[in-house]
């Protein structure tokens, strides 16, 4: 199907067997062109079991880095710079303050907060992503 087979003669010492058994094969996977020769045993059939293994096993090699690639690529696109226009949400300890900046929200009520009296921080957030909600459906 996709894998061509060429039979020749193996090089190489092993006598007079050598020059008369075509008992070398060399696999190419037409696709990606990749080659495995193998001339190892005297049988041709146990040098194509073993030329087909090593061909699998470099194509399932290649597909995999091919994939951890791709995955690589995906994460460092998904992470960011970390500059301060990146943050959704800014603690300023000194200053006591809370800025959520996707809403443009400043709150100087860091220590309320932290406490976990969350209804000013929370309040502003649902009003803003329901009138986005909203604007999205009209």
């Amino acid at each position: 199907n996709d894998i061509r087979v060429d039979v020749f003669r193996s090089s190489g010492p092993g006598g007079q067997s050598v020059n008369t058994t075509d008992s070398a094969v060399r696999l190419t996977h037409i696709p990606t062109g990749l080659v495995v020769i193998c001339q190892d045993e005297k049988s041709q059939h146990k040098n194509k079991a073993k030329a087909l293994k090593v061909l699998r096993a470099r194509l399932l090699d290649s597909m995999q880095r091919e994939q951890e690639a791709k995955i690589a690529q995906d994460r460092k696109s998904q992470v960011g710079t970390g500059d301060r226009s990146e943050r959704i949400r800014t603690y300023n300890v000194p200053q006591n303050r809370v800025s959520d900046h996707r809403i443009n929200l400043t709150l100087y009520k860091l220590d309320v907060i932290l406490t976990g009296m969350l209804d000013d921080l929370i309040e502003p957030l649902n009003n803003y992503f329901q009138a986005e909600a909203l604007k999205g459906a009209a």
